[in-house]
C-alpha cells in the first residue's frame, strides 16, 4: 500500500461508499446548513480526541478495508497538539496548521484559495472545494461540511491531489488522494471515519 501523505498530522496526517452530496435539497427538505466561519469548530484539537479510520484504498485487497486508529496524546510547548501518528496541529488564526503548512483555512467559501511552501521545490496549493454539502460515512451523516483540495506540481505533466471533508464539531471525515498524470486522474488513498471520540480537554 502507498503510504499515506502527511498533509493532515492528526488524521493519520493525510488520510473516504458514499458520496459527498452538494447538490440541491428536495422538495420540502430543509435548506442545507450553513458553514461556521471558523477553522477551529472544523478540527477540535485537545488531548485525548479519537478518530478511527476505514481505510478502502484501491490498493487494498478487496474487500478487507484496514482500520486505524489516531488519538491525540499531548500538547507541546508551542501550543502544537501531537497525536499517536507523529503528527502536529494547532490553531493559528483564522487556519488550522501543521509545522509546514496551513490546511484548512477560513472564511469557507467556495473557490478561496491559499497556498503554503513546504521546501525549496515544492508548494502546495489549496482550495475550497465545496461548502455546505450533506457526507455520510460510516460514522455517520453530516451536514454543513466542508471539501479542500490541495494540489503539488510532481513534474510537468503530473500532480497529486488530495481532498479532504471536514464536518463541524467532528474534523476530517474522508480523506482522498489520486495521482494525476497527462490528465488522467488515479485513485491512491481513500479512508471514511468509521467512529471518533472528543473528551478531550
Amino acid at each position: 500500500m502507498r503510504p499515506v501523505p502527511r498533509s493532515v498530522p492528526l488524521l493519520l496526517a493525510a488520510l473516504a461508499a458514499a458520496g459527498c452530496a452538494g447538490g440541491s435539497a428536495g422538495p420540502g427538505a430543509p435548506p442545507p446548513a450553513r458553514a461556521p466561519d471558523d477553522a477551529a469548530a472544523y478540527f477540535p484539537l485537545a488531548v485525548g480526541n479519537e478518530w478511527r479510520w476505514l481505510d478502502r484504498s484501491p490498493s487494498l485487497p478487496a474487500g478487507e478495508p484496514r482500520r486505524r486508529t489516531v488519538r491525540i496524546l499531548s500538547r507541546d510547548a508551542e501550543g502544537y497538539y501531537l497525536d499517536s501518528d507523529r503528527g502536529a496541529l494547532k490553531v493559528s488564526g483564522p487556519c488550522v496548521q501543521d509545522r509546514l503548512r496551513r490546511i484548512l483555512c477560513a472564511p469557507f467559501v467556495a473557490g478561496r484559495s491559499w497556498a503554503s511552501v513546504v521546501s525549496v521545490t515544492s508548494t502546495e496549493h489549496y482550495e475550497i472545494a465545496g461548502v455546505g454539502e450533506r457526507v455520510r460515512v460510516p460514522a455517520g451523516d453530516f451536514d454543513a461540511c466542508v471539501r479542500v483540495r490541495a494540489r503539488t506540481r510532481a513534474a510537468a505533466d503530473a500532480e497529486s491531489v488530495l481532498e479532504i471533508t471536514y464536518a463541524p464539531g467532528v474534523g476530517p471525515i474522508r480523506i482522498e488522494t489520486f495521482a494525476v498524470v497527462g490528465g488522467a486522474s488515479s485513485p491512491q488513498v481513500r479512508a471514511e471515519l468509521e467512529s471518533y471520540r472528543l473528551e478531550g480537554r
